[in-house]
């Protein structure tokens, strides 16, 4: 699948991406750091690339439809968590991907649980 890694997600989380055999893009990459979240969302719709992200702004799915997106995953951490939580988010998450399909929906990864939020657009 194809995925856009936020700014906040460094090079070892895109080779956790990588070995899951995804192909990435990262706002760095792509120089799109700082840049507006609805400027972001835009490209992501239109490389149809789901947006994996730490900013909970992206869960406000009347700013960020995700009925109009290839998916929005907002990965939820406490203050100043270690690699190794933050891996295991991504691992929960990637493991839940091979089950169901991301694509027009919004998941909220958080430990223990995921939440999905589908809009009707994408029904």
């Amino acid at each position: 699948m194809k995925f856009k890694l936020d700014e906040n997600f460094g090079t070892r989380t895109q080779e956790i991406f990588r070995a899951a055999g995804h192909d990435i893009q990262t706002v760095r990459s792509q120089e799109l750091q700082g840049c507006l979240d609805r400027n972001l969302y835009e490209v992501c719709c239109k490389e149809q690339r789901c947006l994996i992200t730490l900013d909970l702004d992206f869960a406000d799915v009347i700013s960020f439809p995700p009925g109009s997106a290839s998916g929005i995953v907002v990965i939820r951490i406490p203050r100043n968590p270690g690699f190794a939580l933050l891996e295991q988010l991504v691992l929960q998450f990637l493991q839940l991907l091979t089950q169901m399909p991301v694509e027009k929906k919004l998941w909220i990864v958080e430990v223990g649980r995921i939440r999905i939020h589908q809009s009707e657009a994408g029904k």
